[in-house]
């Protein structure tokens, strides 16, 4: 199984942490983003969108995250990350998806790009608008977590956590306030302590930077 990644792509970012909460063996490839070498053609093949991060499998190509979390939970169930009964594994699901469809599509590197580049949006441009939209999906997500939770559900980390920490990561990067959303900054702290996450994280890759 083959995992291509950049150090600071989110959504491989939490491929990375739930291939290692789970202990599946995986060879890591680099690819590296600002120099496009996801559009290269050899990538291409194997990933026609052109997109991080993919996943090498012996079935064939995945290349959305998300689908690669599910394919990860459905092929590798001894430990879980989507567990409990159907409301708790759908809220699971509804924590992610407030992540990975809401906060992450419109704040990821090609946004960024465009608005520098084609829309011609300067450096605090740029940041304002990051920062805004990760402030208006952390406010709602801060409302959806139980502060007796150690974890975004339960006691135990769930896939709620994987798509979560990278986006705090990043919301840090680019000065969010996290002030104002303690539960979550209290659950990417208690993540942190653990290997599996630290592992993943992107100053700890091969290619950071």
């Amino acid at each position: 199984m083959k995992l291509y990644s950049y150090f600071r792509s989110s959504a491989a970012y939490r491929v990375r942490i739930a291939l290692n909460l789970k202990n599946i063996q995986h060879e890591l490839v680099t690819v590296n983003l600002l120099k496009s070498e996801q559009q290269a053609p050899d990538y291409l093949d194997k990933n026609p969108q052109g997109l991080l991060p993919a996943l090498e499998t012996d079935d064939g190509v995945l290349a959305q995250s998300m689908a690669i979390l599910e394919y990860l939970e459905e092929t590798h169930p001894d430990t879980p990350l989507l567990f409990g009964d159907a409301w708790q594994k759908a809220h699971i699901r509804n924590l992610c998806y407030a992540i990975a469809c809401d906060i992450h599509p419109i704040d990821n590197l090609r946004v960024l790009k465009y608005l520098s580049g084609e829309l011609g949006a300067d450096d605090a441009t740029k940041n304002s608008w990051y920062r805004h939209w990760v402030e208006v999906g952390f406010e709602k997500i801060e409302q959806l977590l139980d502060h007796k939770n150690e974890y975004c559900v339960g006691d135990k980390p769930s896939l709620a956590d994987v798509c979560l920490v990278p986006q705090v990561f990043n919301a840090y990067r680019f000065n969010v306030d996290m002030t104002a959303y303690p539960k979550i900054a209290a659950i990417y702290e208690r993540c942190n302590t653990l290997d599996a996450f630290i592992d993943a994280a992107p100053q700890n890759q091969p290619d950071a930077a």
